[in-house]
């Protein structure tokens, strides 16, 4: 029981108790040490075991391991190369399609434009379509020879006239209604040429270049070159008058030669026929001719005739037939001359066809024996449908000169009486005109029912101014293929006429 009671020394001795721990930490040391110790030795002896078989195993390991490691190797290299391919792919249907929507964007673009500008010359052609009407009077004159044949006497021939009074003299009695129309129209027979080159034929004009003056300054701005004195001087005079014309911006047109004219916005077709010599021959070229204007853009569509026999009254049947033939392929208006007078007017299928406009400043006779002539004119109003049927025309009587007894070359507006007797000579020469579903054209608005005496209707009246006309001019030539060779010559006793200097 006394041993119970008894406390551990250590307790209240501190250098014991610290010996005693120091001692239980050495313990504890040594028998860590022994059983590392006694690991290495265990290991020491495995690891002196043989090692044939571990180091066979160990090989198979690292062969299958790295085996192992090259596939994965190569899977991540498929997958990587994979990958990039389908990037690359996709990159290339990208561009492919940023490509695809760029130009589809360009093409609806470029379609988008293409159909505004459709649209706008649609909107333009509907405007122009739907033009307001346009007005033109056309002004048409007979025959204008400017210039004289060597063989008349100077001082009363048109040479003499325009070297006394320049060229504004001409038409200065008559510029003013010009002046006051869309468009004039007149005959132009003879040359504009300094060639010597004279054809064998009775009577052949000539005039110098700057005669042309003479038509600009009296606002004349087309003629017709087609007829039987447009090559008296030969192939080279008539090359030499077209120039003379051009240089002074007049438009000719003749033969086969046509031209289309903007008036106002309107194309104006010319078309002028030779029809002497060839007569219905000149059939085709008419209608060629029309049909080039109106391929050329023509709305209007005027045609100019050099047919006929001279001092005849009344139209023989080849110019009714032309004439008629004209407005069948869409000729608006038909004049003609040669004849040297008056001859009527008709009203064929509601276009008019003026036979025979006569002389108007005439250098081919000082004293002709019949100095009636006229100005024929008609407005035309164009709409979108084309030419309306309004059939407006004036007709002014006019005498070749101002004075009376001979011809000064300046033509004039008759006035009073003499006004009212040429009026009342168209309107019978209308009447005698041979109908063809047609009905005569009067001087007035309305067609004329008057009737006629034989001798009118013949040509045959009794007015004195007509009676001894038979001495006009007839040398006539071939049509648009000029041959001088068909030039008709007169008798001794027709030559005989001419020796006053007489018209030819």
């Amino acid at each position: 029981m006394a041993n119970d009671n008894r406390k551990p020394p250590h307790r209240h001795d501190p250098e014991l108790a610290r010996k005693e721990a120091l001692q239980a930490r050495q313990t504890h040391t040594h028998r860590s040490g022994q059983k590392e110790s006694g690991h290495r030795q265990t290991t020491s002896r495995v690891n002196k075991r043989p090692s044939t078989h571990s180091s066979a195993t160990s090989r198979r390991k690292n062969i299958k391991k790295n085996s192992r490691y090259q596939q994965v190797r190569r899977q991540k290299m498929m997958l990587a190369g994979g990958g990039f391919l389908i990037l690359l792919l996709v990159i290339i249907f990208s561009a492919r399609s940023c490509i695809s929507s760029r130009k589809a964007a360009e093409a609806a673009a470029i379609q988008k434009a293409q159909e505004a500008a459709q649209a706008k010359k649609s909107e333009e052609t509907a405007k122009a379509a739907q033009k307001d009407p346009v007005s033109l009077t056309i002004s048409v004159v007979g025959d204008c020879t400017l210039g004289t044949d060597e063989t008349f006497d100077y001082d009363t021939s048109l040479n003499a006239y325009y070297d006394s009074n320049g060229k504004d003299y001409f038409f200065q009695n008559v510029k003013s209604i010009f002046a006051a129309d869309d468009l004039t129209i007149a005959n132009f027979e003879g040359t504009l040429t300094d060639s010597d080159a004279r054809e064998d034929k009775t009577f052949a004009f000539k005039a110098p270049a700057e005669y042309a003056q003479i038509l600009t300054s009296g606002s004349i701005e087309a003629v017709n070159t087609a007829n039987n004195h447009s090559h008296d001087y030969g192939d080279q005079s008539y090359t030499d008058t077209l120039t003379a014309l051009d240089n002074e911006g007049i438009t000719h047109f003749g033969y086969d030669d046509t031209a289309v004219m903007d008036i106002k916005g309107v194309k104006v077709g010319l078309v002028g026929i030779y029809e002497l010599n060839d007569h219905l021959g000149r059939e085709q070229q008419l209608k060629d001719n029309i049909a080039k204007v109106k391929a050329d853009g023509a709305e209007l569509v005027i045609v100019i005739f050099h047919w006929g026999n001279e001092t005849e009254t009344v139209p023989d049947t080849n110019q009714m037939t032309l004439g008629r033939l004209a407005i069948d392929e869409g000729a608006d208006l038909v004049c003609g001359h040669h004849p040297h007078v008056l001859q009527g007017i008709e009203t064929y299928k509601g276009k008019n066809i003026v036979y025979s406009l006569g002389n108007f400043c005439f250098g081919g006779n000082s004293s002709p024996s019949d100095m009636d002539t006229m100005i024929f004119q008609q407005t035309f109003t164009i709409t979108s449908n084309g030419v309306q049927a309004d059939n407006v025309t004036n007709i002014i009587p006019c005498s070749i000169s101002s004075a009376d007894g001979y011809n000064n070359y300046q033509p004039t507006p008759a006035t009073g009486d003499e006004a009212t007797r040429i009026k009342a000579k168209i309107d019978e020469r209308s009447a005698a005109i041979p109908s063809a579903d047609s009905t005569a054209k009067s001087s007035g608005d309305t067609g004329s029912s008057d009737t006629v005496s034989a001798d009118e209707a013949s040509g045959n009246t009794d007015t004195s101014d007509e009676s001894d006309t038979s001495s006009d001019f007839s040398d006539e030539s071939d049509s648009s293929d000029y041959d001088a060779s068909d030039e008709e010559d007169y008798s001794s006793d027709e030559e005989a006429d001419f020796s006053d200097n007489s018209e030819e």
